[in-house]
């Protein structure tokens, strides 16, 4: 995990820091933020166990859209990545990471995967797939791997926040270790912007 200041200087500010802590629990501070260390999700682990740094961010209540949840984490709302799972076919599933309020574009969307039928996954089946709620998705930690398709849009942004698989948390980590800790994947066009 990061700690050193230097690195994430727009992370700093954390609401929770006064609130008292068990002391029969692990925690740790990560610019002011108290995370208990019961409170790792599998997208902690899974970044974790790929050594990829990143700060851990949770919300003091609960968030309702993009701009709020860029508000509070100090960043610009291009710096909310979201993972939207589409449906392609028969329990064959992909998602695909975007920047911000911006939308998928389907005729991109369906020239990079060459098919014309597609939907959006339904929330049960989000699910079903990826073990987390709406609101809560990430690449990281699935039960099973999919398929990701990333937006030049998610990684535009040096620094970047997504989700961890509960809700009003996330995690926020460089743009290049995100790449990074996917694998082989390429940015590609498809918000249409």
């Amino acid at each position: 995990m990061i700690t050193d200041d230097n690195l994430y200087p727009h992370q700093r500010a954390g609401s929770d820091i006064d609130k008292p802590v068990n002391p029969s629990k692990k925690c740790i501070l990560i610019y002011n933020v108290r995370m208990d260390m019961t409170d790792s999700t599998p997208v902690t682990r899974a970044l974790d166990a790929l050594g990829i740094p990143f700060v851990f961010f949770r919300h003091t209540g609960q968030v309702a859209s993009v701009e709020q949840a860029a508000a509070e984490r100090g960043m610009t709302i291009d710096q909310v990545v979201r993972s939207i799972v589409f449906r392609t076919g028969p329990g064959l599933f992909l998602m695909v990471l975007v920047g911000g309020t911006r939308q998928v574009s389907w005729p991109a969307l369906r020239r990079a995967l060459g098919q014309s039928r597609l939907t959006m996954a339904s929330e049960e089946e989000v699910l079903q797939v990826t073990g987390y709620r709406l609101g809560a998705v990430s690449p990281f930690g699935l039960p099973a791997p999919m398929r990701i398709l990333v937006d030049r849009s998610a990684v535009a942004p040096e620094v970047i926040s997504l989700g961890t698989g509960i809700r009003y948390t996330a995690v926020v980590l460089k743009s290049v270790d995100l790449l990074k800790a996917l694998g082989d994947v390429e940015p590609v066009d498809l918000s249409g912007e």
